[in-house]
């Protein structure tokens, strides 16, 4: 909104121009949604904790989490969401549909997600919405999100591959059932991965900032010519969004660092998966996200393989999952985790940005 509106003053005040660079909008949007964060947060948790709003936690989950972080407040996804809407829409060009798609797909997973957390809290359980119902509003949401991409933008249906950049395989129709898979998919892996205190944010901000660049290359013309990537018209300004979920998350880890003030309940996580998910679909880097939110995808198959080595033989592969709460109780303190997960997700992030040279 400030951009459109302040960039109708450009003629009158020349120091305006830079706003048709979106590197600057970009640096304005995270530096806004880190501010609103960082500044809300603290009656943020208090109106949380003054409304009982706080954590329920799983009672098969480690015994030490119990005690530890029953009562904590919850549902701080939702600060999380107001920074980067507010963010976003101040300072991204809101004529672009591609801002309006992945804000839509970030609201209505939040909203999936808030109404979990709201019946968790208020059945006084950690059920929430059934499993079912649950993936059916996820799918729902998908399938809204699939049928505007196909009809109002120019994404193709073709998929690349990390390291070569000559091979393309077009999905043709199952580039529908593929887009489902990869926003539910990732909306629910990310909320496996938010299990401990700034265990989910740290790789959601690390994964951000890596399609951040992937969306700014793509949407440049001659960097994509330079690099061999695709083109994708527009796209670019998704690189505005970006900066607001990482400095967004940024903001958000300084209440929830160990020992947490705050979780960030579905929500948060729900949401930032969705939002993850639909900027890859944009860049088109659906399978790099893969290797950048490589954390996220290990935390999902541990769950996957745990269930089905159960059932088939009787046993559990890990002592817990998701992935975190075994080397919990393998006696990793819970800082340690925390920090060991970010380092992956690092040297992830950092692999899956070196492959838009490496082709």
């Amino acid at each position: 909104m400030l951009y459109s509106l302040l960039y109708h003053f450009v003629e009158d005040f020349s120091f305006l121009n830079v706003l048709r660079y979106i590197t600057f909008r970009t640096f304005l949007a995270g530096i806004t949604s880190f501010g609103i964060c960082l500044f809300m947060g603290p009656w943020f948790i208090r109106k949380m904790a003054s409304s009982q709003i706080k954590q329920v936690v799983r009672s098969d989950g480690p015994q030490s989490h119990i005690s530890a972080k029953s009562g904590t407040p919850t549902m701080g996804g939702g600060l999380i969401l107001f920074s980067i809407v507010a963010g976003t829409l101040l300072w991204a060009d809101l004529e672009n549909i591609y801002i309006w798609l992945v804000l839509m797909v970030t609201v209505f997973y939040g909203l999936i997600g808030w109404i979990d957390d709201y019946l968790k809290i208020s059945r006084k359980n950690s059920k929430g919405i059934g499993g079912k119902t649950k993936l059916l509003m996820q799918i729902l949401g998908a399938c809204i999100f699939v049928v505007v991409v196909h009809f109002y933008t120019d994404i193709s249906t073709n998929i690349r591959f990390p390291f070569l950049k000559s091979i393309t395989f077009d999905l043709g129709y199952f580039f529908i059932p593929f887009v489902l898979f990869v926003l539910v998919g990732t909306s629910n892996a990310v909320n496996l991965t938010d299990g401990l205190d700034g265990l989910a944010i740290g790789p959601v901000m690390t994964t951000a900032f890596s399609f951040l660049i992937l969306a700014y290359c793509a949407g440049h013309f001659k960097i994509s010519e330079y690099l061999q990537i695709p083109y994708v018209r527009g796209v670019g300004e998704v690189s505005v969004f970006c900066s607001a979920v990482v400095m967004s998350g940024l903001g958000f880890l300084w209440f929830n660092a160990y020992p947490a003030q705050v979780f960030m309940g579905d929500v948060g996580s729900l949401a930032l998966g969705g939002a993850l998910g639909s900027v890859s679909i944009f860049t088109k880097n659906e399978i790099l996200l893969v290797v950048i939110g490589g954390v996220f995808v290990l935390e999902a198959i541990s769950v996957i393989v745990q269930v089905f080595s159960f059932k088939l033989t009787g046993k559990r592969m890990f002592r817990m999952a998701p992935l975190h709460h075994h080397y919990e109780l393998k006696g990793w303190a819970e800082p340690k985790v925390i920090v060991r997960f970010w380092i992956i997700s690092i040297v992830l992030a950092i692999a899956g940005i070196a492959t838009i040279k490496l082709r």
